[in-house]
Protein backbone atom coordinates (compact mmCIF):
# COMPACT_ATOMS: atom_id res chain seq x y z
CA UNK A 1 0.00 0.00 0.00
CA UNK A 2 1.20 3.52 -0.79
CA UNK A 3 0.00 7.04 -0.17
CA UNK A 4 -1.82 8.47 -3.16
CA UNK A 5 0.26 11.65 -2.86
CA UNK A 6 3.48 9.62 -3.02
CA UNK A 7 2.32 7.78 -6.14
CA UNK A 8 1.37 11.08 -7.77
CA UNK A 9 4.71 12.63 -6.89
CA UNK A 10 6.62 9.65 -8.28
CA UNK A 11 4.66 9.58 -11.55
CA UNK A 12 4.76 13.34 -12.10
CA UNK A 13 8.48 13.44 -11.46
CA UNK A 14 9.44 10.41 -13.53
CA UNK A 15 7.39 11.42 -16.57
CA UNK A 16 7.95 15.18 -16.13
CA UNK A 17 4.22 15.75 -16.42
CA UNK A 18 4.20 19.33 -15.16
CA UNK A 19 7.43 20.32 -16.88
CA UNK A 20 6.12 19.28 -20.30
CA UNK A 21 2.93 21.31 -19.95
CA UNK A 22 -0.45 20.66 -21.63
CA UNK A 23 -0.74 17.52 -23.72
CA UNK A 24 -0.96 18.77 -27.33
CA UNK A 25 -3.39 16.05 -28.40
CA UNK A 26 -5.82 15.69 -25.55
CA UNK A 27 -6.01 19.41 -24.85
CA UNK A 28 -7.90 19.41 -28.17
CA UNK A 29 -9.54 15.99 -28.18
CA UNK A 30 -11.24 16.14 -24.79
CA UNK A 31 -13.08 19.43 -25.45
CA UNK A 32 -13.66 18.34 -29.04
CA UNK A 33 -15.39 15.13 -27.96
CA UNK A 34 -17.24 16.24 -24.81
CA UNK A 35 -18.32 19.82 -25.56
CA UNK A 36 -20.62 18.88 -28.48
CA UNK A 37 -22.58 16.47 -26.27
CA UNK A 38 -22.83 18.90 -23.37
CA UNK A 39 -20.82 16.83 -20.87
CA UNK A 40 -19.32 19.02 -18.12
CA UNK A 41 -15.87 17.45 -18.18
CA UNK A 42 -14.34 20.32 -16.23
CA UNK A 43 -16.46 19.40 -13.21
CA UNK A 44 -15.99 15.65 -13.69
CA UNK A 45 -12.17 15.75 -13.75
CA UNK A 46 -9.53 17.21 -11.45
CA UNK A 47 -8.66 20.92 -11.97
CA UNK A 48 -4.99 20.21 -12.69
CA UNK A 49 -5.92 17.55 -15.23
CA UNK A 50 -8.11 20.13 -16.98
CA UNK A 51 -4.99 22.23 -17.49
CA UNK A 52 -2.42 19.54 -18.34
CA UNK A 53 -4.62 16.73 -19.75
CA UNK A 54 -2.25 14.28 -18.05
CA UNK A 55 -2.15 13.19 -14.41
CA UNK A 56 -5.03 12.47 -12.04
CA UNK A 57 -8.37 12.67 -13.83
CA UNK A 58 -10.16 11.40 -10.73
CA UNK A 59 -8.66 11.40 -7.24
CA UNK A 60 -10.00 8.75 -4.87
CA UNK A 61 -9.15 7.96 -1.25
CA UNK A 62 -5.66 8.70 -0.03
CA UNK A 63 -4.06 5.24 -0.04
CA UNK A 64 -3.38 3.10 -3.11
CA UNK A 65 -3.80 -0.61 -2.60
CA UNK A 66 -3.55 -1.88 -6.17
CA UNK A 67 -2.81 -0.35 -9.57
CA UNK A 68 -4.76 -1.51 -12.62
CA UNK A 69 -3.00 -0.98 -15.97
CA UNK A 70 -4.75 -0.34 -19.29
CA UNK A 71 -4.45 1.69 -22.50
CA UNK A 72 -7.95 2.99 -23.32
CA UNK A 73 -10.99 3.49 -21.04
CA UNK A 74 -13.11 1.02 -23.02
CA UNK A 75 -16.28 -0.27 -21.42
CA UNK A 76 -14.75 -3.69 -20.74
CA UNK A 77 -11.76 -2.06 -19.02
CA UNK A 78 -13.90 0.25 -16.89
CA UNK A 79 -16.31 -2.54 -15.98
CA UNK A 80 -13.45 -4.76 -14.86
CA UNK A 81 -11.92 -1.92 -12.82
CA UNK A 82 -15.20 -1.25 -11.05
CA UNK A 83 -15.86 -4.96 -10.44
CA UNK A 84 -12.38 -5.87 -9.23
CA UNK A 85 -11.18 -2.60 -7.71
CA UNK A 86 -11.53 -1.78 -4.03
CA UNK A 87 -11.56 1.65 -2.44
CA UNK A 88 -8.14 3.19 -2.90
CA UNK A 89 -7.25 1.36 -6.11
CA UNK A 90 -5.85 3.24 -9.09
CA UNK A 91 -6.44 2.85 -12.83
CA UNK A 92 -3.33 3.96 -14.76
CA UNK A 93 -3.94 4.42 -18.50
CA UNK A 94 -2.22 5.87 -21.54
CA UNK A 95 -5.38 7.57 -22.86
CA UNK A 96 -8.20 9.48 -21.13
CA UNK A 97 -10.57 8.84 -24.06
CA UNK A 98 -11.42 5.67 -25.92
CA UNK A 99 -10.65 5.44 -29.63
CA UNK A 100 -11.97 3.37 -32.50
CA UNK A 101 -9.02 3.09 -34.88
CA UNK A 102 -10.50 0.63 -37.35
CA UNK A 103 -9.74 -2.99 -38.13
CA UNK A 104 -7.73 -3.95 -41.25
CA UNK A 105 -9.93 -7.05 -41.54
CA UNK A 106 -13.15 -5.46 -40.35
CA UNK A 107 -14.99 -2.19 -39.90
CA UNK A 108 -13.49 1.29 -39.90
CA UNK A 109 -13.74 3.21 -36.62
CA UNK A 110 -15.11 6.53 -35.42
CA UNK A 111 -11.88 7.91 -33.95
CA UNK A 112 -12.03 9.34 -30.43
CA UNK A 113 -15.43 8.82 -28.83
CA UNK A 114 -16.77 10.04 -25.46
CA UNK A 115 -16.90 7.89 -22.35
CA UNK A 116 -20.33 8.01 -20.75
CA UNK A 117 -20.12 10.28 -17.72
CA UNK A 118 -21.82 7.62 -15.61
CA UNK A 119 -18.60 5.58 -15.67
CA UNK A 120 -16.62 8.45 -14.16
CA UNK A 121 -19.33 9.07 -11.55
CA UNK A 122 -19.32 5.41 -10.46
CA UNK A 123 -15.52 5.42 -10.18
CA UNK A 124 -15.59 8.54 -8.03
CA UNK A 125 -18.39 7.17 -5.82
CA UNK A 126 -16.37 4.04 -5.11
CA UNK A 127 -13.32 6.00 -3.96
CA UNK A 128 -11.18 4.89 -6.91
CA UNK A 129 -8.59 6.96 -8.79
CA UNK A 130 -7.72 7.40 -12.47
CA UNK A 131 -4.37 8.70 -13.77
CA UNK A 132 -3.46 9.01 -17.45
CA UNK A 133 -0.11 9.69 -19.07
CA UNK A 134 0.00 10.23 -22.82
CA UNK A 135 2.81 12.18 -24.53
CA UNK A 136 5.12 12.04 -21.48
CA UNK A 137 5.06 8.24 -21.77
CA UNK A 138 5.48 8.27 -25.57
CA UNK A 139 8.66 10.34 -25.47
CA UNK A 140 10.29 8.97 -22.30
CA UNK A 141 13.75 7.62 -23.16
CA UNK A 142 13.80 4.54 -20.91
CA UNK A 143 10.28 3.56 -19.80
CA UNK A 144 7.49 4.26 -22.26
CA UNK A 145 5.44 3.06 -25.17
CA UNK A 146 8.35 3.17 -27.60
CA UNK A 147 11.10 2.22 -25.16
CA UNK A 148 9.21 -0.96 -24.26
CA UNK A 149 9.15 -2.09 -27.91
CA UNK A 150 12.89 -1.52 -28.23
CA UNK A 151 13.33 -3.61 -25.08
CA UNK A 152 11.02 -6.43 -26.20
CA UNK A 153 12.83 -6.74 -29.55
CA UNK A 154 16.18 -6.86 -27.74
CA UNK A 155 17.20 -4.02 -30.02
CA UNK A 156 19.88 -1.34 -29.69
CA UNK A 157 18.59 2.19 -30.15
CA UNK A 158 20.79 4.25 -32.44
CA UNK A 159 18.72 7.31 -33.35
CA UNK A 160 15.38 9.06 -33.03
CA UNK A 161 12.94 10.61 -35.51
CA UNK A 162 9.42 12.05 -35.70
CA UNK A 163 10.12 14.93 -33.31
CA UNK A 164 8.15 17.99 -32.24
CA UNK A 165 8.54 20.54 -29.45
CA UNK A 166 7.74 17.87 -26.84
CA UNK A 167 10.34 15.31 -27.92
CA UNK A 168 10.88 12.31 -30.20
CA UNK A 169 8.04 9.87 -30.89
CA UNK A 170 10.08 7.51 -33.07
CA UNK A 171 13.13 5.33 -32.43
CA UNK A 172 15.61 3.82 -34.87
CA UNK A 173 17.09 0.57 -33.57
CA UNK A 174 19.38 -2.24 -34.68
CA UNK A 175 18.26 -5.88 -34.39
CA UNK A 176 19.67 -9.25 -35.36
CA UNK A 177 19.08 -9.97 -39.04
CA UNK A 178 15.56 -11.21 -39.79
CA UNK A 179 13.24 -11.34 -42.79
CA UNK A 180 9.82 -9.71 -42.95
CA UNK A 181 7.79 -12.86 -42.32
CA UNK A 182 9.88 -13.82 -39.31
CA UNK A 183 9.61 -10.28 -37.94
CA UNK A 184 5.82 -10.36 -38.32
CA UNK A 185 5.63 -13.68 -36.47
CA UNK A 186 7.85 -12.27 -33.72
CA UNK A 187 5.64 -9.18 -33.38
CA UNK A 188 2.46 -11.24 -33.22
CA UNK A 189 3.97 -13.18 -30.33
CA UNK A 190 5.19 -10.07 -28.48
CA UNK A 191 1.91 -8.19 -28.81
CA UNK A 192 -0.39 -11.24 -28.56
CA UNK A 193 -2.35 -10.22 -31.66
CA UNK A 194 -4.05 -12.51 -34.20
CA UNK A 195 -2.76 -10.65 -37.29
CA UNK A 196 -0.91 -7.51 -38.36
CA UNK A 197 -1.63 -4.81 -40.91
CA UNK A 198 0.98 -4.89 -43.66
CA UNK A 199 2.00 -2.69 -46.56
CA UNK A 200 5.21 -2.07 -48.48
CA UNK A 201 7.89 -4.55 -49.45
CA UNK A 202 8.90 -7.92 -48.06
CA UNK A 203 12.58 -7.85 -47.07
CA UNK A 204 15.04 -10.71 -46.51
CA UNK A 205 17.66 -8.78 -44.55
CA UNK A 206 16.13 -6.49 -41.95
CA UNK A 207 18.65 -5.22 -39.39
CA UNK A 208 17.43 -1.67 -38.79
CA UNK A 209 13.87 -0.87 -37.76
CA UNK A 210 11.85 2.23 -37.03
CA UNK A 211 9.47 2.11 -34.05
CA UNK A 212 6.47 4.35 -33.39
CA UNK A 213 3.87 3.15 -30.88
CA UNK A 214 0.27 4.21 -31.51
CA UNK A 215 -0.44 6.43 -34.52
CA UNK A 216 2.54 5.98 -36.79
CA UNK A 217 0.54 6.54 -39.96
CA UNK A 218 2.40 9.72 -40.86
CA UNK A 219 4.01 9.76 -44.30
CA UNK A 220 6.58 12.39 -43.33
CA UNK A 221 7.71 10.25 -40.38
CA UNK A 222 7.97 7.17 -42.58
CA UNK A 223 10.05 9.05 -45.15
CA UNK A 224 12.35 10.32 -42.39
CA UNK A 225 12.80 6.80 -41.00
CA UNK A 226 13.56 5.45 -44.47
CA UNK A 227 16.12 8.19 -45.05
CA UNK A 228 17.80 7.08 -41.81
CA UNK A 229 18.18 3.56 -43.15
CA UNK A 230 15.18 1.77 -41.65
CA UNK A 231 14.18 -1.37 -43.55
CA UNK A 232 11.05 -2.00 -41.49
CA UNK A 233 8.62 0.35 -39.79
CA UNK A 234 6.83 -1.06 -36.73
CA UNK A 235 3.90 0.91 -35.37
CA UNK A 236 0.40 0.68 -33.96
CA UNK A 237 -1.30 1.95 -37.10
CA UNK A 238 0.10 2.13 -40.61
CA UNK A 239 -3.31 3.32 -41.82
CA UNK A 240 -5.82 5.76 -40.42
CA UNK A 241 -9.10 3.86 -40.72
CA UNK A 242 -11.34 6.50 -39.18
CA UNK A 243 -14.57 6.66 -41.15
CA UNK A 244 -14.70 10.34 -42.04
CA UNK A 245 -13.19 12.70 -44.62
CA UNK A 246 -10.01 13.11 -42.58
CA UNK A 247 -9.48 9.36 -42.27
CA UNK A 248 -10.11 8.69 -45.95
CA UNK A 249 -7.70 11.45 -46.97
CA UNK A 250 -5.00 10.05 -44.69
CA UNK A 251 -5.59 6.57 -46.09
CA UNK A 252 -5.14 7.81 -49.68
CA UNK A 253 -1.95 9.67 -48.76
CA UNK A 254 -0.53 6.51 -47.21
CA UNK A 255 -1.41 4.37 -50.23
CA UNK A 256 0.38 6.85 -52.50
CA UNK A 257 3.50 6.44 -50.35
CA UNK A 258 3.20 2.64 -50.06
CA UNK A 259 3.90 2.11 -53.75
CA UNK A 260 7.22 3.95 -53.47
CA UNK A 261 8.67 2.74 -50.17
CA UNK A 262 11.27 0.01 -49.82
CA UNK A 263 10.36 -0.63 -46.17
CA UNK A 264 8.16 -3.32 -44.64
CA UNK A 265 5.35 -1.39 -42.93
CA UNK A 266 3.87 -3.39 -40.06
CA UNK A 267 0.95 -2.33 -37.85
CA UNK A 268 0.29 -4.24 -34.62
CA UNK A 269 -2.85 -2.25 -33.57
CA UNK A 270 -2.86 1.01 -31.68
CA UNK A 271 -3.98 -0.53 -28.40
CA UNK A 272 -1.62 -3.51 -28.38
CA UNK A 273 1.38 -1.36 -29.33
CA UNK A 274 0.78 0.75 -26.23
CA UNK A 275 -0.28 -2.02 -23.85
CA UNK A 276 3.16 -3.61 -24.05
CA UNK A 277 4.66 -0.97 -21.75
CA UNK A 278 1.94 -1.70 -19.20
CA UNK A 279 2.57 -5.43 -19.01
CA UNK A 280 6.33 -5.06 -18.93
CA UNK A 281 7.95 -1.82 -17.82
CA UNK A 282 5.12 -0.11 -15.92
CA UNK A 283 4.13 -3.23 -14.02
CA UNK A 284 7.72 -3.52 -12.79
CA UNK A 285 7.94 0.23 -12.12
CA UNK A 286 4.86 0.38 -9.87
CA UNK A 287 5.88 -2.69 -7.92
CA UNK A 288 9.45 -1.39 -7.45
CA UNK A 289 8.89 2.34 -6.94
CA UNK A 290 5.55 2.33 -5.11
CA UNK A 291 5.49 -1.15 -3.53
CA UNK A 292 1.95 -1.82 -4.75
CA UNK A 293 0.42 -4.83 -6.47
CA UNK A 294 -0.65 -4.53 -10.10
CA UNK A 295 -3.37 -6.00 -12.31
CA UNK A 296 -3.41 -5.90 -16.11
CA UNK A 297 -6.66 -5.00 -17.86
CA UNK A 298 -6.49 -6.14 -21.47
CA UNK A 299 -9.05 -5.06 -24.04
CA UNK A 300 -11.27 -7.78 -25.40
CA UNK A 301 -10.29 -6.78 -28.96
CA UNK A 302 -6.99 -5.15 -29.92
CA UNK A 303 -8.20 -4.22 -33.41
CA UNK A 304 -11.30 -2.03 -33.08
Amino acid sequence: MALLSDVERALNSFFRVKDLGPDPGFSRFIPGVYDPIGFDWKSAFEPEFNQLFNGFMIRGVGRVRRVFLAVFPTEDVLEAFLDEGDEGDLLFMHHPLTMECGDPRGEWGRGFVPVDGEWWARIREKGLSVYTCHVPMDIHPTIGTNASIVEALEARETDTFFRDQMGAYGRIAEIGEVDTDALIAWLQEIFAIPYVDFEGKKRSNITRIAIVAGCGDVVAAMKEAEEKGAQAYVTGEIHCRVDNDYGRRRFREMMDYVSATSMSLIGVSHAASEFLVMKTQMQRWFERECQVATTLLEQSHWWR
